[in-house]
Formats: structure tokens, sequence, C-alpha cells
């Protein structure tokens, strides 16, 4: 008996390394997976590597609230209906001084890592609670708790998407839905390779070595590290779980 047997999950940012991650767990555990994603090809990808006939995809912008409907509509049509959602899509935007940074860059920050999650509930909640209730998981960041020069706006956005998940636990509470967020510090992912050579051009290895050096576990995540949470606040091991901020860090916010 797998942990999610049973259950449906959608998974936005699916192409991605954590994306990609959980849906790997969640089929490993019983789960039907839609991974979501703008990529078709990295998509398609995904779903090989994954290797199961219990994982699909769909194409969606998450900031585009037919395409999460879409998206939702997709997932009931294939397998049923939804139970979880992971509302894991998120972009760095650029390594800038709030004074150089670009205005329409930090729209688009707002765009997906914000409003992405606030339209995928909106498209998602009537689907879970027409199961009875599931699990909403955000994917928040240590940059949701603290500050970080350089990406402000990248900051604010997994800020924010901790207040939404704090009033959404409130909110659908009655409908037996939980909703938390999982905020990792550097994780193996493209979104860190971005990251690294923006704050230190030429010389990444150097950059990610000094955060490395200020992770207590003395490493970055791996994919699968984040997915192992996203599994636990899923399953019915959380089933009293809710309005909580899970930190991954290493021990970094300790």
């Amino acid at each position: 008996m797998g942990r999610l047997d049973g259950k449906v999950a959608v998974i936005t940012g699916g192409a991605g390394g954590i994306g990609k991650a959980a849906g790997k767990r969640f089929v490993e555990e019983g789960a039907d997976v839609l991974l979501v994603d703008l990529d078709e090809q990295a998509l398609a990808d995904a779903c090989a590597e994954i290797g199961s006939n219990r994982v699909s995809y769909f194409v969606a912008d998450v900031t585009k609230a037919d395409d999460n409907h879409a998206m939702v509509q997709c997932a009931t049509e294939r397998y049923g209906g939804v139970d979880a959602f992971l509302a894991n899509a998120g972009i760095e935007g650029d390594v800038a001084s709030i004074l150089e940074y670009d205005e329409a860059r930090f729209d688009q920050v707002m765009a997906v890592n914000v409003k992405g999650p606030f339209l995928g509930l909106k498209a998602a909640v009537p689907a879970l609670a027409a199961r009875g209730g599931g699990s909403v998981v955000i994917t928040s960041s240590v940059a949701g708790i603290r500050g970080a020069p350089g990406v402000t706006p990248y900051v604010t956005s997994k800020h924010a998407v901790i207040g939404m998940m704090k009033s959404a636990a409130l909110e659908f509470a009655e409908q037996n839905i939980r909703v938390n967020t999982v905020n990792p510090s550097p994780v193996e992912t493209r979104m860190m390779r971005s990251l690294e050579e923006g704050m230190a051009p030429g010389a990444a290895a150097e950059a990610k070595a000094r955060m490395e050096a200020n992770i207590p576990l003395g490493r970055y995540a791996e994919p699968e590290d984040i997915a192992n949470i996203m599994l636990f606040l899923v399953s019915d091991d959380a089933k009293f779980v809710s309005g909580s901020v899970y930190l991954a860090d290493g021990g970094s916010m300790a």
C-alpha cells in the first residue's frame, strides 16, 4: 500500500527539479500525477524520466486564470478528480539592486510566484472540496522568512505566499482542505545555477561555496529532500497539519 493510493495530484512547475522529484515520489506512493509547466518538451522529458503510466502532463501558464482552470479540468477528466495541488511553479528573477531592478521583471516575478498560486487556489479548491477535502502545498523559500540583498522581488514574492497560505488555511478549513508552505534553502536545481551566476558572474562555483558554508548541514538540498516533505504534507500522515511553514533548510534558520 502506498501513502497516496487513490489520490490525484496536480503539480505546477512540474518540469523543474523539485516538481519532477515530487511527481516521481507521488507516483511511487500510488498517486496519479499531472505535471504542469510551460515547456512541453521539458514536460515530456520529465514524464519519460519518471517512467510510469500514472503520470502525464499539461501545458499551461500559471499566470492565466483560464489555464489554471484548464489544468484542473484536465486532471478531473483523466483521473476523476484532484486531491492534492502543489503550487510549485516559480521564477527567480534577476540579481540586481532595488534601484536598478527592471519594473517589468518585477511584475513577472510577482505574476508567476504570487498570482500563480492565487489563481491555482481559485481553480483547485472547488475540485478538492468535491472530493471531500485535500491538501495544497505552496513552494515558498527561506527567502520567505528573511531578507536577501539583490533579489528583492523574489524575496517579496516568497513572503507573500506565506500570507496567502495562512489565509487560505483558515478560509478552507471547513472544507477539510489543508494548506501549507515548504520553504527550502538552496536546492540543486537550474534556479540556483542562475542565481549563482547572477551573484558572481564568471565565478558561480565560488558563490555556491559561500552559500553552502552558511548551511549547517554543509550542502544544498537535493530535489528529493523537498519532495519528501511535500509527500508528507499531502499524505494522511499530515491530516492535522495546516497553516504551517515547513523549513527545509539544513539548519540555516536555527
